[in-house]
């Protein structure tokens, strides 16, 4: 295990970043999985004008989840949330970033 991958481990695992989900497949089986939540909010431009979104990304461990798509569901507290658009991996290829909006 490299290093970055053992930071990445460590902080998802950490109660202070990582929370628990259950995440479900379209048509699969709830799992339980660790996600850290990043929340934060988009400013798009349009034109001249600047339209600002809150947003609802986390990250998913591949190692849990290895192929989220649109369309599959989170639940996060009691909240359930649906996967929007195509999830991104990041560079060493151990995290998914993905967009949420509320089921």
């Amino acid at each position: 295990m490299s290093a970055f991958a053992a930071a990445v481990e460590l902080l998802f695992c950490d109660s202070n970043i990582g929370g628990e989900a259950v995440y479900i497949a379209d048509g699969g089986t709830p799992t339980l999985v660790r996600v850290v939540s990043r929340q934060t909010d988009a400013v798009t431009d349009f034109g001249d004008a600047r339209l600002w979104s809150e947003t609802t990304r986390i990250d998913l461990r591949v190692s849990e989840v290895p192929a989220p798509r649109p369309g599959d569901r989170l639940e996060i507290d009691g909240d359930g949330f649906l996967i929007q658009g195509e999830p991104v991996r990041d560079r060493e290829r151990l995290v998914w970033t993905v967009d949420l909006r509320p089921a």
